[in-house]
């Protein structure tokens, strides 16, 4: 009987131990296994902040912000009326903070919490990157500036982290710096000119970037604008009845110049079948032709290139004069020479047009010289061909004494 109670006790005892034990370790305090890895999103992303937990037990993990002291979630139970937080975990043991849509203003410590006597807590970083935007103000727009004033260009830029300015050369050429170097790119969130050339107009890139895809860049047309300047290669050209030729003039101006050719009398020659006007332009360059198809007696003189904008005009000016015509051979007249006969020639000219076979009359003179008791017999032959017109002409001169 004694002996079945002392079973009983032991028993009792056992299990109260047991149960003790059992209550110590269920009890042990929790603690946290790693320390939240800080981490970084690209803004419009979803961030997911980490917070490890061993022997929770009956206490609870909550998620604060740090900056302003709000409190998120506890336990399963999102807090904040903002829908962009979540909170879940896995088997109590990872307990998971979610930022959908993230904004930079998100950036900042969060806290991972257990409400233990006294709190354990610790804190993760939250990095947001922004890629970069250029502001439409205070950048600048296409500029308009005039020649030999001093320029600047700027572009401002928000980002993070803070995007690095480079300017280029839309169109590849170099950038003249105000210390008189010329760079491919160079950075800094100004460009400046002093005393702006008209060399450097032209289109400029502001490229805005910060290791955040995707880099931005806005187009800047710097203007320089300046009056008319012609330059003539050659001012004097001679040429010979039926000869084709062109003459040239060169035109630089900004804002884009009227350019046009005139005669010494000022009347602005049109474009027809024997006059062709040609202006090629480069930006603010221009090259002007003028092409005469067959000269005739009333074309020589003086030529008038003119370029005109609202700054100003210009004109430059070609002489255009007779020489003798290079295949035909004027005898001269020897001094010496006690004898002149002239008998008329003909000279046959034929009209290769199409549809065409006439033929007209010139009319020279054949010349014999004697000297010193002898006579000279000159026989002359020429083919000229002077393509105007669709034209061939022929010319054949023969003397026979």
């Amino acid at each position: 009987m004694a002996s079945a109670r002392n079973q009983d006790v032991f028993a009792v005892f056992t299990f109260a131990i047991f149960s003790l034990v059992i209550t110590a370790r269920t009890l042990e305090s929790p603690n946290f296994s790693q320390p939240i890895r800080n981490i970084t999103v690209p803004v419009g992303r979803e961030a997911v902040l980490e917070c490890a937990v061993q022997n929770l037990n009956p206490y609870k993990v909550a998620w604060l912000r740090v900056d302003t002291q709000t409190i998120l979630t506890i336990h399963s139970h999102v807090i904040t009326k903002n829908h962009r937080i979540g909170v879940t975990h896995s088997e109590l043991k990872t307990w998971y903070l979610h930022i959908k849509d993230v904004r930079h203003s998100d950036k900042g410590w969060y806290m991972c919490q257990i409400n233990t006597d006294p709190m354990k807590s610790q804190v993760g970083y939250l990095d947001v990157v922004v890629p970069p935007d250029i502001l439409d103000y205070p950048t600048s727009a296409d500029m308009l500036v005039d020649e030999n004033l001093n320029a600047t260009l700027r572009c401002v830029a928000t980002g993070s982290p803070d995007p690095t300015i480079t300017w280029k050369r839309e169109d590849g050429q170099m950038i003249r710096l105000s210390n008189g170097t010329e760079v491919s790119s160079t950075q800094g969130d100004t460009l400046n000119f002093t005393k702006v050339r008209r060399e450097q107009m032209g289109p400029y890139l502001c490229i805005a970037s910060n290791g955040i895809p995707p880099t931005v860049s806005k187009r800047i047309f710097l203007h320089v604008q300046f009056p008319p300047s012609i330059w003539i290669q050659y001012q004097l050209i001679g040429g010979y009845d039926g000869q084709k030729i062109t003459l040239e003039c060169h035109s630089q101006a900004f804002p884009k110049s009227i350019n046009y050719w005139t005669k010494d009398s000022g009347e602005i020659i049109p474009h027809s079948g024997k006059y062709v006007p040609e202006i090629i332009g480069d930006n603010y360059k221009v090259h002007m032709k003028l092409t005469i198809n067959y000269l005739g007696p009333d074309d020589y003189g003086i030529y008038k290139c003119v370029s005109k904008n609202s700054l100003g005009d210009m004109e430059g000016s070609v002489n255009v004069y007779k020489i003798p015509h290079p295949n035909i051979v004027i005898p001269v007249r020897n001094k010496s020479a006690t004898h002149e006969k002239a008998t008329d020639l003909t000279y046959s000219i034929r009209n290769a047009g199409p549809g065409k076979d006439e033929s007209s009359e010139l009319h020279s003179k054949e010349l014999e010289y004697h000297s010193s008791g002898r006579r000279f017999r000159t026989i002359w032959h020429r083919d000229i061909a002077t393509g105007t017109l669709g034209l061939s002409l022929f010319v054949h001169l023969s003397f026979t004494l």
